[in-house]
C-alpha cells in the first residue's frame, strides 16, 4: 500500500488549497466559506519519485455541537488513524485559536508524526513573528508555507517524505473496478457506501446534499477491487445557486466520466422523477455499464407485483437504456447489497465484451436476410459487413452503401439482433454508420 498522508486543522486555515497545489489539479472544493470539505477525499501523489495517498479533510471543530460539524471531526479522526504522516495546517493570519489548541491536543495521543504547517505566509523571506506562537501548541517547529502561491511547499513535501515507510511498492490498479454511485440528493447513496464497508466511510445525514464531494474509497471483497465513488446528489440546474453546489454536479460528471459501471440510485419511496431520468441519460450519453439500485425498498408497502411493475416504471421511463438491470435494495438494512456486486461484475463484463468480426457477421446477415433494410425513392439500404471497433461500450462499426438510409429504427433493429445473441446486459452499444470507400 502506498504511504498515506493526511491533511487537518480547523476549518477554513487552506487545508483544500494546499491538497489541490500537491495533487496539481483542483480536485477539492476550495470556498471562503468554513466546512465547504466534509469527508475525506483522496488523491494520489507523487514527490521526489515517491508515490503516496494524500488526504483532505473537513475542518476539525473539537467543541462544536453542530450534527455536521461534529460528523467533520469523526471523519477527520479516521483519516488520522490510517495515515502514516499527518500534516497539521494552521493560519498565520488568524493567530493561535482555541480550536488550534484543541486538534493539538488531540493529535498529541495519536502515536503518528505530525508535521506543524503554518498557511498563508505569503512574503518570501523571513517567516512572519506571528509564526512563533504556534509554538506553544507543542507539535513542534511550524513550517511556513503559502499553499496559494506554492511557498515552501516542496520543502515541506521533502519533510513529509521522510516519514515514509522504506517499502512503498506501487499496486497495480488495472483490475480495480471503478464504481461510481450517482443520484438526487438523499437518495442514499452514503449510507450504500456504509453500508458496504461496514464504517461511517461517508458522513450520511437526512440533510440532503451533505456529501459535497466525489470521494474514492477502496475495498476488497471475495479477491476482486473496487474503488467506490460517492457522489454529491445532482440537483436541477434552477437549484444550484451556489458556487459550491455547481461545483459538486461538476465532480460527478467527472465521477461518471471516471467510471467503470455506475450504480444509478433510485428512492423507492419518492418514486422515479425527471432529475433521476435526467442522471441516468448522463451515465447513458457516457456509454457506462449502468445499473438502476432502487433503494429504501424497505420503507414501500408491498402488493402482488409491486416490484415488477416498478420494474416495468423503470424500463418506461429510462426508455433509452431499456438494457439496464435494476436491483431492489435497503442500504439501511443492508437487503440485497450482496447482490449487487455480483451484478456489478457482469455488467462491466458486458461493457468490455469484444466478438469476432466472423461470428458478427453471421448475426448480421441473418438479421439482414430476416427484415430487409430500407430504401428511399427506389434505393435501398445495403450493409456490407460490421466490425467491432472498441469497448466501453462495445462499439461497431457498419459499412454501407448509403450512410443516409441507415435509419435509427433499422440500426435499433440491429442493436437488438446483437444484444439477442450476444447478451450485452448493462452496457449502451455505440453503432458507426460508414460509407465503403469513404475515409473516417
Amino acid at each position: 500500500m502506498k504511504p498515506v498522508v493526511a491533511v487537518v486543522g480547523r476549518p477554513n486555515v487552506g487545508k483544500s488549497t494546499f491538497f489541490n497545489k500537491v495533487a496539481g489539479r483542483r480536485i477539492s472544493i476550495i470556498e471562503d466559506t468554513p466546512g465547504v470539505t466534509r469527508d475525506r477525499i483522496y488523491v494520489d501523489a507523487e514527490w521526489c519519485g515517491r508515490d503516496f495517498t494524500l488526504i483532505d479533510t473537513g475542518g476539525i471543530e473539537p467543541g462544536s455541537d453542530d450534527v455536521i460539524l461534529e460528523q467533520m471531526k469523526a471523519q477527520a479522526e479516521l483519516a488520522i488513524d490510517m495515515a502514516d504522516v499527518i500534516v497539521f495546517m494552521v493560519n498565520v493570519k488568524d493567530g493561535m485559536t482555541a480550536a488550534d489548541k484543541d486538534v493539538a491536543a488531540m493529535l498529541q495521543k495519536c502515536g503518528t508524526p505530525v508535521i506543524l504547517v503554518a498557511n498563508k505566509v505569503d512574503n518570501p523571506g523571513d517567516p512572519p513573528m506571528e509564526i512563533y506562537e504556534f509554538y506553544n501548541l507543542g507539535i513542534g517547529d511550524p513550517w511556513p508555507v503559502s499553499s496559494v502561491h506554492g511557498l515552501g511547499v516542496g520543502d515541506l513535501l521533502d519533510e513529509i517524505v521522510q516519514y515514509f515507510p522504506e517499502d512503498n511498492e506501487n499496486s497495480d490498479e488495472s483490475d480495480v473496478i471503478h464504481v461510481a454511485i450517482v443520484g438526487k440528493p438523499n437518495a442514499g447513496k452514503s449510507s450504500l457506501v456504509n453500508q458496504i464497508l461496514g464504517e461511517n466511510r461517508v458522513i450520511v445525514s437526512d440533510i440532503a446534499g451533505t456529501t459535497r464531494d466525489a470521494i474514492d474509497t477502496f475495498y476488497e471483497r471475495d479477491g476482486k477491487k473496487y474503488m467506490l465513488i460517492d457522489t454529491a446528489g445532482m440537483r436541477k440546474r434552477g437549484r444550484i445557486n451556489e458556487n459550491v453546489e455547481r461545483y459538486s454536479v461538476s465532480r460527478s460528471l467527472n465521477a461518471i466520466d471516471r467510471a467503470d459501471v455506475c450504480l444509478i440510485m433510485i428512492d423507492a419511496a419518492e418514486g422515479i422523477t425527471e432529475q433521476d431520468t435526467k442522471i441516468a441519460g448522463y451515465v447513458h450519453e457516457a456509454g457506462k455499464a449502468s445499473i438502476v439500485v432502487v433503494n429504501k425498498w424497505d420503507l414501500v408497502e408491498k402488493e402482488t407485483n409491486t416490484m415488477k411493475n416498478f420494474k416495468i416504471k423503470v424500463k418506461e421511463d429510462f426508455n433509452f437504456m431499456m438494457y439496464a438491470p435494476s436491483v431492489f435494495i435497503s442500504a439501511v438494512t443492508g437487503q440485497r447489497v450482496d447482490s449487487l456486486f455480483e451484478m456489478m461484475d457482469k455488467v462491466v463484463e458486458q461493457n468490455t465484451k469484444r466478438i469476432s468480426t466472423g461470428i458478427l457477421n453471421d448475426v448480421l446477415g441473418e438479421a439482414v436476410s430476416a427484415v430487409q433494410p430500407p430504401s428511399d425513392k427506389g434505393k435501398r439500404l445495403k450493409i456490407y459487413y460490421t466490425t467491432q471497433a472498441d469497448i466501453k461500450p462495445p462499439t461497431f462499426v457498419l459499412f454501407v452503401n448509403d450512410a443516409k438510409l441507415a435509419h435509427y429504427s433499422y440500426v435499433r433493429y440491429i442493436e437488438n439482433q446483437f444484444r439477442a445473441r450476444f447478451g450485452f446486459e448493462g452496457t449502451p452499444i455505440k453503432f458507426i454508420i460508414r460509407e465503403k470507400g469513404k475515409k473516417k
